[in-house]
Formats: C-alpha cells, sequence, structure tokens
C-alpha cells in the first residue's frame, strides 16, 4: 500500500496505534511545538485526544506526517500543503483536485531538478579546472 492509499484509506494499520506528541516527535524529527502547529493551521488531521486531554496519534497519523515530509521536500508551499489536507477531508469527490495538485508539483520538482543538474555540471567543470590548475589530474 502506498503512503497515499494508507493516508487516504479509513482503516489504520495494524500495529500500535496510540503515540505521546513526545513519542510522534522522536519518530518524526519534527518537534512538539510544529505537531501543534500542523494540526492549529488544518495540515493536519483532528488528534484524538486521551481523557486527560494529551493528543493521542495514530498510525494513520504517523504516516500522513510522513506524507506531509516528502511534501515539504518538494518546495510545496504551506498553504497548498493544506488546501491539500482539506481536499482529503472532503472526500472522493475531490480526487481530481487533489491530483491537480500534485502534478503541479512534480513539474515544480522536475524543473528543479534539471535546475540543479545545470548547476552540478557547472560545479564538476570548476572542479575539475582546480584538478588541472593545481598540478592534480583532472576527475
Amino acid at each position: 500500500m502506498s503512503v497515499i492509499e494508507s493516508v487516504e484509506s479509513t482503516t489504520p494499520p495494524a500495529g500500535k496505534d496510540r503515540y505521546t506528541i513526545s513519542e510522534v516527535a522522536a519518530l518524526t524529527g519534527l518537534t512538539a511545538h510544529t505537531l501543534r502547529w500542523y494540526e492549529r493551521i488544518g495540515l493536519m488531521p483532528h488528534v484524538d485526544r486521551s481523557h486527560t486531554g494529551q493528543r493521542r496519534f495514530s498510525e494513520r497519523d504517523l504516516g500522513w506526517l510522513a506524507f506531509v515530509g516528502k511534501l515539504r521536500l518538494t518546495g510545496m508551499p504551506v498553504a497548498d500543503m493544506v488546501r491539500y489536507a482539506e481536499l482529503v477531508r472532503e472526500g472522493d469527490h475531490t480526487r481530481d483536485a487533489r491530483r491537480e495538485l500534485l502534478e503541479a508539483t512534480r513539474r515544480d520538482v522536475l524543473t528543479r531538478i534539471t535546475e540543479l543538474q545545470d548547476t552540478l555540471a557547472v560545479l564538476d567543470i570548476k572542479i575539475s579546472h582546480y584538478g588541472t590548475a593545481c598540478g592534480g589530474t583532472p576527475s
């Protein structure tokens, strides 16, 4: 099952299904402050609470956070991530809009990859030049 399928399915995967905010912070590398902020701005779905009011994250929440982490790595603006989360919560009739948002992000990532490859080529030329100019052998 893909990350998106597990995030969007209604049945959480088997395993431990209740994590404290500190456990989630340790597992994800996010701070407790960031996790609370994600919930406040609508990037996280509703997080269950214990009888004492402490957040209790599920396996499904962890899957969602992993997906959000990938979206962050793409450079997707937070507003677009929140919009995507809203579309997921609205249900299956938003699949086309979600796909369009992800396709636009994919195009942006491909553009950045091309730019980085061009930059890498320039660096390789410079590194080769310095190797030759300093009496070394070209790389």
